[in-house]
């Protein structure tokens, strides 16, 4: 496999990981509260990495990937918060609309993550992008009426709607980390935010003593938010915020097909349309194409990399493999195809 298409295939993966969230989830809220499903989701990915990560450092004693530093604190501290508040929107809203919608919703995703992209953290969009976000917009929209012909609007798919909103947020804080080791990110990310959702679940007595469905939210949790977010981190590296949140627009679909086996749902005229439209907008998204003459700036940094991207032509007293350590780049000025990765995060 090319090693472009690696990043893509990781936030396939993702997608692949998180898909099954919504339909299982609304299972789980049989017997959980909403904020303690929240809670647990997050304790599952934060315990599971873990072990990951105690497993990896002692199989491989080199450190290749750059650890979290005082640096990068208020984009951990403002991804930690968002993730309390994201999980715990998104289960009272899946507890009020089907998991189907819900599932669809969260296509949202995309389009909060690619504006906040574009207009707060300055990330290039383009035309293709564009049509996108708006049939996108336009899909959640149509989902987001529980009745069109009378235009009775669905508060739970307001709050599916807010948890986007702050997981688009959270997308760009850790995309301001993706750089740094993805195991640990996932780690601080999962227990933080889970710690901090479960301390809201007990000050408002929303918790249960269900062992069972306690354990299988934990193990939700580990698959679709632990390995997600990790295989997610990874692919942000080279492909940006707005385009791996692009390719990540097929957990909603995962969700969906899943929802009308595991629930039997009806298909409704209305949910079909947004479909149609969501597919067309993800197929915008991922065939976005972006080449100009562009300048590197000269920096400093510290991140997992080779010397065959063309973009690290430091020397080394021996060769190396992939590694970690503080490296300079000289500024340069060249014309490529190229997306909002780590080196490429020029202002348009």
């Amino acid at each position: 496999m090319k090693r472009s298409k690696i990043p893509i295939l990781l936030a396939i993966l993702a997608a692949a990981c998180y898909g099954v969230s919504s339909p299982v989830s609304k299972y789980l809220l049989l017997e959980l509260p909403p904020t303690f499903i929240a809670a647990l989701l997050y304790l599952g990915a934060g315990l599971g990495m873990a072990f990951v990560n105690l497993f990896r450092s002692r199989t491989n004693a080199e450190q290749k990937e750059a650890r979290v530093t005082k640096r990068e604190m208020p984009y951990v501290i403002s991804m930690i918060v968002l993730d309390i508040a994201a999980p715990i929107a998104l289960m009272f809203g899946l507890s009020m609309t089907t998991p189907a919608n819900a599932s669809l919703l969260n296509n949202f995703e995309i389009v909060a993550t690619s504006l906040i992209a574009f207009f707060v953290f300055k990330e290039a969009v383009g035309k293709r992008m564009w049509i996108a976000i708006t049939l996108i917009t336009l899909a959640s929209i149509i989902l987001s009426f529980e009745d069109i012909s009378s235009l009775s609007f669905s508060f739970g798919s307001l709050l599916v709607l807010a948890a986007c909103i702050c997981w688009g947020f959270e997308n760009n804080c850790t995309r301001m980390l993706s750089i740094k080791d993805p195991l640990q990110i996932v780690v601080v990310k999962g227990f933080g935010s889970g710690t901090g959702a479960l301390i809201i679940a007990i000050a408002i007595r929303e918790y249960s003593f269900n062992a069972l469905f306690i354990i299988y939210a934990l193990l939700l949790g580990f698959f679709a938010y632990g390995l997600s977010i990790y295989f997610y981190i990874l692919a942000q590296r080279e492909l940006g915020a707005a385009r791996t949140s692009a390719y990540y627009a097929i957990a909603p679909f995962i969700g969906v097909g899943l929802s009308f086996i595991v629930f039997g749902q009806a298909i409704t005229a209305s949910f079909i349309i947004a479909l149609v439209i969501m597919i067309f907008g993800a197929y915008f998204a991922a065939v976005e194409k972006h080449k100009h003459l562009h300048i590197h700036e000269a920096t400093e940094h510290e991140h997992r990399h080779n010397h065959s991207d063309g973009h690290h032509d430091h020397v080394h007293d021996s060769p190396v493999a992939e590694h970690s350590h503080p490296h300079k780049h000289e500024q340069i000025t060249h014309e490529h195809t190229h997306t909002p990765d780590t080196h490429h995060n020029h202002i348009h």
